[in-house]
C-alpha cells in the first residue's frame, strides 16, 4: 500500500493549508481553493489513518523503539478510522509485552478486542494474546476463555493455528500435571497410601 513518509506528509499540510491561505489574502479565494483542499485532504488523511501502516512496518522489521515513536505521532488515537484504532491499540499492545509490562499490553487489547476487527485471524491473535498476558499471570480460567473464544474463530494464517495448536497442547499438559496430583493426594489420603510408623525397639 503506498504511504508517505510522514515528516513529508506534515510539511506538505502545511506548505498547501499556509500557501493557500496565503493565495486567499493576495489573489482571491479562488486561486487558493485546490491548495486549501489537498491540504485538508492531507491532514484529514493523517487525522484518520495515522501512522499506523509504517509503524507496523517498524515492527515486522524489529525496530520496535522507531515503531513506538512512530506510533507517538498520532495527535488523537480516538479520532482514527476504525480498523486503524485497532491496530493502534495491537501494536501498543505488542510494544507493551516486548517491555514486559502484561497490565499496559492487556489493557491495549482489551480496547483492540471491543473494536470490531475486519478479519477472524486478528481477531484470534488479539485473544490468544490476553489468553497468553492471563496464563502469565496464572489466572488459567480467564486464560482458558480467551482460548476458546480464539478457538472457535475461522483461522486461515498458518502461524495462528500454530498458536492454537500450542495453546492446546499447554492446557492439556496442565490438565494432566492437576490430574496426577489430585491421584497423589488422594492416595496420601488412603491407608494403603500412608507410610508405615517405625517399630520402637
Amino acid at each position: 500500500m503506498f504511504s508517505i513518509n510522514i515528516k513529508l506528509k506534515f510539511a506538505l499540510i502545511a506548505l498547501f493549508l499556509i500557501g493557500g491561505i496565503l493565495l486567499a489574502i493576495f489573489q482571491g479565494f479562488w486561486y487558493s481553493l485546490p491548495f486549501i483542499l489537498v491540504g485538508l485532504g492531507l491532514l484529514t488523511s493523517y487525522l484518520l489513518l495515522g501512522t499506523v501502516q509504517t509503524a507496523a512496518q517498524l515492527v515486522q522489521e524489529g525496530n520496535f523503539e522507531a515503531a513506538e515513536k512512530r506510533l507517538n505521532l498520532i495527535w488523537k488515537p480516538e479520532w482514527l478510522y476504525k480498523t486503524n484504532k485497532a491496530f493502534y491499540n495491537i501494536l501498543k499492545g505488542s510494544l507493551a509485552m516486548n517491555n514486559k509490562d502484561n497490565n499496559a499490553a492487556e489493557v491495549y487489547f482489551k480496547k483492540a478486542e471491543a473494536i470490531d476487527l475486519p478479519t477472524d485471524d486478528e481477531k484470534a491473535m488479539v485473544q490468544l494474546q490476553l489468553a497468553n498476558i492471563n496464563a502469565q499471570k496464572q489466572k488459567w480460567n480467564a486464560a482458558k476463555v480467551y482460548f476458546m473464544n480464539a478457538k472457535k474463530l475461522k483461522v486461515t494464517q498458518q502461524q495462528i493455528k500454530d498458536q492454537i495448536a500450542q495453546f492446546e497442547l499447554a492446557f492439556k499438559q496442565r490438565g494432566q500435571m492437576k490430574n496426577a496430583q489430585g491421584q497423589s493426594k488422594r492416595q496420601m489420603m488412603q491407608p494403603g497410601g500412608k507410610r508405615r510408623r517405625p517399630k520402637m525397639r
